[in-house]
């Protein structure tokens, strides 16, 4: 009964959502840009022939999964399928990220970024440097990108399709370059908008309708494995009942933990300002269990691809050890990074365990949050101002971090065991755990919490309780 009335109040609360002219408009805008951007994922690129390297993808798909879930996967799935499919959306939004992540993890190593990250008005132009960066980024990424596509061989392995590139040449790199970049940048600027005029944040959102955007192919492979129509020495009903459980499991554990937070108490004490006395309080500061957010397993994954790229270029047919005595062992070596080896899964697990750590010593500032509490007259009851304030917050946060990081390690094998698992396709696997689900979570989480807000402003009923505020009589 306690579900019924949540889900209940759940509709009711979309249902106020178009109550509200200013939310309605809001939310009528992102979904139209959102549907721009989907159109820019199918719009190809001339000169490229993107229904072959599709086909390829489908074959993967269709053979297993564990062969097409590597970074080149993933990133495909960050793109809407525009990778894959040769559009001038190929590059997707994860330049602008790139650059964005560059920005943050250098604040704190170069003194004028971490000023203007402070000062006012400084965040504008730290905006704007990352577009400067994201353009820079675009060009280099998509004349990398050109050379792929015109030699698939060095980049899949085992390229058996034809050729990707009608006509070879300087115009073919230029015209591919000039379109990824236009392509990228109006993403952005979409997102952008959605921020500013939409509800959520745009740059999220538009990642998250790429990951959402292969769930239509998802359902018809579901339904062929665990249907009633399904032959007998394939999944079974049960399995298919088992998967609908962990598929639950999964995301209510991400948007528990994704929620979590341990809330450490502050106390503020009483303090004269001229001829004024502000009182003294007490509120807590929130730290949250996973906060590293999802950059952990990107990280981890866009670096383990490239040990198995290498060797499989030295090692492999036409490489420079070819006919080496050492080949087979390059070759031997290049299969512990393939996903499927065990030291694949202890290596990935490690990374992300190693990359949430990095994540939170370079982004968390407990000294500067000690420093910031002595001067407004804050501390933590129990702990004194200063060097003891800062280590209690490391220590504090270094515990956290552990649960969070061990929660990002479970999440992410979750997909790759399930593909190991009677061979579930990579397409399917992706919706019960690892990046997809974490962003695709978070960012629905997000968006509610703007869309609640308007509703308890404007005293209507939430998504979860009840925000009209009714007297006692």
């Amino acid at each position: 009964m306690a579900s019924d009335n949540h889900i209940t109040r759940m509709i009711a609360g979309f249902r106020n959502c178009f109550k509200i002219p200013e939310l309605s408009e809001r939310i009528i805008f992102t979904l139209l840009v959102l549907a721009v951007c989907r159109l820019i994922a199918w719009v190809p690129i001339p000169g490229l022939d993107g229904v072959e390297l599709q086909g390829y993808f489908d074959d993967l798909r269709d053979k297993q999964s564990q062969e097409g879930a590597g970074f080149l996967a993933m990133y495909s799935m960050f793109t809407g399928g525009a990778w894959e499919r040769c559009s001038i959306g190929g590059l997707g939004i994860m330049p602008y990220i790139s650059a964005t992540i560059i920005l943050q993890l250098m604040s704190p190593i170069i003194p004028r970024l971490s000023r203007l990250s402070r000062e006012e008005g400084g965040r504008v132009k730290i905006m704007q440097i990352g577009r400067v960066m994201t353009l820079f980024l675009c060009l280099g990424q998509g004349y990398v990108m050109s050379l792929g596509w015109l030699s698939p061989n060095t980049v899949f392995g085992n390229w058996t399709g034809g050729d990707l590139v009608l006509n070879p040449g300087f115009w073919y790199h230029l015209q591919t370059m000039m379109a990824l970049t236009c392509g990228t940048l109006l993403l952005m600027w979409l997102g952008e908008q959605i921020t500013e005029r939409g509800i959520g944040n745009g740059v999220s959102l538009v990642i998250t309708i790429g990951i959402v955007a292969d769930l239509p192919r998802a359902l018809p492979m579901i339904w062929d494995m665990f249907g009633p129509n399904t032959p007998e020495d394939g999944h079974g009903m049960f399995e298919g009942i088992f998967l609908v459980i962990l598929l639950l499991a999964v995301v209510a554990g991400v948007v528990a933990v994704t929620q979590a937070q341990r809330k450490v108490p502050v106390q503020h004490a009483q303090r004269a300002v001229g001829r004024k006395v502000y009182a003294g309080g007490s509120s807590f500061m929130p730290l949250r269990v996973n906060y590293s957010g999802v950059m952990p397993l990107i990280f981890a994954q866009a670096i383990l691809m490239f040990p198995g790229m290498v060797l499989n270029g030295l090692g492999g047919p036409g490489g420079v050890l070819e006919g080496n005595f050492i080949q087979s062992y390059v070759q031997t070596a290049a299969g512990w990074f393939n996903p499927g080896h065990p030291f694949y899964y202890l290596t990935y697990s490690l990374m992300i365990m190693f990359f949430a750590y990095f994540w939170v010593a370079t982004t968390f500032n407990e000294i500067e949050i000690a420093d910031n509490l002595k001067k407004n007259g804050g501390y933590i009851p129990g702990i004194r101002p200063g060097k003891a304030t800062s280590d209690f917050l490391h220590r504090t946060m270094s515990r956290i971090t552990f649960a969070g990081a061990v929660f990002l390690v479970v999440i992410a094998l979750i997909p790759m065991l399930l593909g190991l698992w009677r061979n579930i396709p990579y397409q399917v696997t992706q919706f019960f755990g690892g990046t997809s689900i974490l962003i695709a979570v978070g960012v629905t989480i997000d968006t509610m919490r703007q869309m609640e807000s308007y509703l308890l402003m404007r005293h209507y009923d939430g998504f979860l309780r009840k925000g009209r505020v009714r007297g006692r009589f």
